[in-house]
């Protein structure tokens, strides 16, 4: 499953991080061709939060579904 998502701060980066954290699967976000394990708060706040970061999940966690519409880009929900 792919999304794209929008984080705004460094809040929002430790809430999608923390969630991420709790989930049994693998979880990559990314941008053009920079890949990042989203369990990794370091990793994430070095992407640029100004651009709209696709996530890749390699399973499925209702908990962090609702995390990831929560944060869902607003270009991309049209």
């Amino acid at each position: 499953m792919e999304m794209d998502i929008k984080l705004n701060g460094i809040q929002e980066v430790k809430e999608f991080v923390t969630a991420a954290g709790k989930c049994d699967f693998d979880i990559d976000v990314f941008y053009n061709r920079v890949v990042i394990d989203a369990k990794s708060i370091l990793g994430v706040l070095s992407m640029d939060l100004n651009r709209v970061l696709t996530v890749r999940c390699y399973g499925k966690d209702g908990q962090f579904g609702k995390v990831l519409e929560r944060f869902a880009a607003k270009e991309a929900v049209a």
